[in-house]
């Protein structure tokens, strides 16, 4: 709103200097490149990132499979993990060395983190594996996809924002280099005697 007014208190302004309107001109254009490009940058990057994790939440829902695994015993000296994959993240996970079966029938022993309190030697508790049954983190789910998704939209959005914003004062600042440097110029040609009485000026 600025730049507008700007420019209309500048139009008929006998005081106004090629650059004044130049630079409020700069002003407006990258305002309206803001209200413009910035949604359709935001909204294009968060629909192709959109596109993109939704498509991996299918793979990853193909190809990782829910089994029930049995404590064999709990790993001593195991520190508590929180989960990465919670809501809140505060959720503790325990180690455990446990056995499972993979959905090809195979039978798997390994160390793997459980939610169990207070795990003991044949309790059972369900994880991730892969097809061939290697224990992996669960599939991303939807709505952390779609968060992730707005969030680069978003990101998005505030880098255009910047560049336009950069991109102004780039134009603004060589502009004033430019201004200063015929004012230099200028003095230069008024000599080290302007203003004094009978140097003619």
């Amino acid at each position: 709103m600025r730049a507008i007014s700007g420019l209309w208190r500048w139009r008929d302004n006998p005081l106004c200097r090629a650059t004044d309107l130049v630079e409020a001109w700069v002003a407006l254009a990258a305002l309206l490149l803001i209200l413009v490009v910035t949604p359709l940058v935001g909204s294009l990057v968060g629909g192709l990132a959109q596109d993109a994790l939704q498509e991996s939440v299918r793979e990853q829902r193909a190809s990782r499979h829910v089994v029930t695994a049995t404590v064999v015993r709990k790993l001593d000296g195991s520190p508590l993990d929180a989960d990465p994959e919670a809501a809140t993240g505060r959720d503790l996970r325990t180690r455990v060395m446990a056995d499972w079966t993979a959905p090809d029938g195979t039978v798997h022993q390994g160390a793997v983190t459980t939610g169990l309190d207070t795990p003991q030697s044949g309790d059972r508790f369900r994880i991730w594996t892969d097809r061939h049954g290697r224990a992996v983190a669960r599939p991303l789910d939807s709505a952390t996809a779609a968060t992730h998704a707005v969030l680069a939209g978003f990101g998005a959005a505030l880098l255009t924002v910047g560049l336009v914003e950069g991109g102004r004062r780039l134009v603004v600042w060589r502009m004033v280099r430019r201004r200063y440097a015929r004012w230099d110029q200028a003095w230069d040609k008024a000599g080290p005697d302007w203003g004094r009485t009978g140097t003619g000026s």
